[in-house]
């Protein structure tokens, strides 16, 4: 059966991996971003990623132009590919916002924009979203979210960043529960090391940290095995990394330079 999959932040890097993924069997994707229109630091549109995602074997492909913040947007977005594909079998909410900032340097506009992307735009995706995922017979909602640990050095110098990371991630327990009796699964899934994104390019140290990244696709792999779980495994968190590991996948394929000592990724022990 053809799978219907809706990606927020699907233009670039993780979001885009996934569905190039899913599009390999033949999937019908729908993504949504903000780059219309070349951006000189962010690789790619929504155009271009449409592209890459029909050339890897997609179906069908919807790409939207969509703000996730704006949720009169967001709403419309997921009724379009609705309507079009007749179900939703899985949402990603993938989209995300970073600002490593401390107390003293964090302003209102930069609160507002972690907090709506993260935690308000992926919880009304999955309110928009549940009338579709109710026509599936598979129904999944997946977040890019780190396991809870309320350590104090994981909020020191970027208090709400990780408060909305964590959001989401409560955002997966809530869910879970709350959506068990119509048959949805919600889990989350995050990297252990650092990936080779635009963030990590532009905010995380650039060319050498990217040199000690994996590939993005390590996740995309990973979510793809995650959702042929039963619908009943359900609010649990995820490592990429375990997940392949437990398929007996050979981990060393996503080092961005092979043999490079790997950064561990926030929230995650050394």
């Amino acid at each position: 059966m053809v799978q219907s999959i809706f990606i927020t932040g699907g233009t670039r890097g993780v979001g885009l991996e996934i569905a190039k993924k899913f599009a390999e069997s033949g999937a019908l994707v729908t993504i949504v971003g903000k780059t219309v229109t070349p951006h000189p630091k962010l690789p790619g549109t929504l155009e271009s990623a449409a592209e890459e995602i029909r050339q890897a074997g997609a179906s069908d492909v919807l790409a939207l132009a969509c703000d996730v913040r704006d949720l009169d947007a967001l709403g419309q977005a997921i009724k379009t590919a609705g309507e079009r594909f007749g179900k939703i079998d899985l949402l990603v909410n993938n989209a995300s916002a970073l600002y490593l900032l401390s107390t003293q340097e964090i302003t209102p506009s930069k609160f507002n924009l972690m907090h709506e992307v993260i935690v308000r735009g992926s919880f009304f995706a999955a309110q928009y979203a549940l009338p579709w995922l109710k026509k599936s017979v598979n129904p999944r909602i997946i977040h890019l979210a780190p396991p809870i640990d309320l350590k104090p050095k994981w909020f020191a110098g970027h208090t709400i960043y990780t408060l909305c990371k964590y959001s989401s991630a409560m955002l997966v327990i809530g869910l879970a529960e709350e959506l068990a009796k119509d048959g949805i699964a919600v889990n989350a899934v995050w990297p252990r090391t650092l990936l080779a994104t635009a963030a990590v390019q532009n905010l995380l140290g650039g060319d050498m940290a990217v040199q000690h990244s994996r590939h993005p696709r390590i996740v995309a792999d990973a979510i793809a095995l995650l959702v042929t779980k039963e619908t009943s495994y359900s609010g649990k968190f995820h490592l990429d990394e375990d997940i392949l590991r437990e398929h007996g996948i050979d981990l060393a394929q996503y080092n961005c330079v092979p043999g490079s000592k790997l950064i561990t990724d926030l929230y995650i022990e050394e």
